[in-house]
């Protein structure tokens, strides 16, 4: 009676089938929208495909509008697999119960890759520091929110450490992906935008034109350690095993050949395995970036703000150790 009770709620919805029941079935592979869903359905497909032939299920690709959409269909389990960026992937562990299980390897074996703030050629604008002095000017090319490239690398390493805010700082401010990004500049719908080293690289590849003849980078980040792969916590132990064994051996096997080409249409050279670990640069990033913010804030009491601050220094000290501990 419990048994057809038990089966019946699960029919209707009210009670969740567990992890290894879906194991069996369909999986969905999600994609944070760097560039346009098309373009990245035809880069991803080939390898989705091997993958599914490989774990013995349908594999369905999951595009969403923003990085929020990928971090909200991996918690409510519309996606089980998917390739984020290291903030973004950062939201999905800490909301989404998912796991770096490996990381890209770019097609030079760059251990990551870099942001860039880019004009067209021909700008006026040479510097950093021309583009902080005519701000009020200029119109933005920002990353989405979630974007580690995006938001997060330069928001702490180019913005706040020239100690002004994009929003404040600019005539207009349009958020989007990153090859809206770099066409917005190519066409002078905004003067000034961020982009990133792998971005630029598929344009090449896309269009066979060298966007460097195109664009002046002003500014390069720190390297970004490269972009993680995520998958699902609560999937079996068996099935994670098979899943990262496939992407970490991919392009090695007796169908070397037909996997690199693939690996080179989406600017990579294959993957290793890799950990939550990878995420520890972005959070000291984001816990700088909040402490910044506090010590700022003249609205907070001072025993509220000491306290705060105690809890960002403590959980920064924690990562500090356990980066020394690795």
């Amino acid at each position: 009676m419990l048994r057809r009770t038990f089966l019946a709620l699960i029919a209707s919805g009210i009670v969740a089938t567990p992890a290894f029941a879906q194991d069996a079935k369909a999986l969905s592979i999600g994609f944070i929208s760097t560039e346009s869903s098309s373009n990245l359905k035809s880069a991803w497909q080939p390898l989705i495909d091997d993958l599914s032939k490989t774990l013995g299920v349908p594999i369905k690709p999951f595009f969403a509008s923003d990085y929020a959409g990928i971090i909200e269909g991996m918690r409510f389990n519309k996606v089980q697999i998917a390739w984020f960026g290291n903030k973004s992937a950062m939201e999905a562990v800490d909301r989404a119960n998912g796991e770096v299980f490996a990381s890209v390897i770019d097609k030079d074996g760059n251990p990551g890759y870099w942001s860039l703030l880019i004009v067209a050629k021909d700008s006026e604008l040479k510097s950093v520091e021309d583009v902080i002095k005519r701000g009020k000017e200029l119109s933005y090319g920002a990353g989405d929110p979630n974007s580690t490239s995006g938001t997060s690398v330069p928001g702490y390493y180019l913005w706040a450490a020239n100690k002004v805010e994009p929003k404040t700082l600019f005539k207009a401010v349009r958020i989007g992906n990153h090859e809206a990004n770099l066409l917005s500049v190519l066409n002078k719908q905004v003067d000034v935008a961020v982009n990133n080293t792998e971005n630029l690289e598929r344009y090449r590849i896309n269009t066979g034109k060298n966007p460097y003849d195109q664009v002046r980078v002003l500014w390069k980040s720190p390297l970004i350690p490269a972009d993680p792969m995520v998958y699902r916590k609560d999937l079996s132990p068996e099935l994670k095993t098979k899943i990262q064994t496939f992407f970490v051996n991919y392009g090695k096997g007796a169908d070397a050949a037909r996997e690199k080409q693939i690996l080179a249409t989406l600017t990579y050279q294959g993957f290793r395995a890799s950990s939550d670990a990878q995420l520890v640069p972005i959070r000291q990033i984001e816990l700088a970036k909040e402490k910044a913010r506090i010590e700022s804030d003249g609205t907070l009491a001072a025993a509220d703000k000491d306290k705060r601050l105690a809890d960002v220094s403590r959980r920064l000290a924690e990562l500090d150790k356990a980066v020394s501990t690795q």
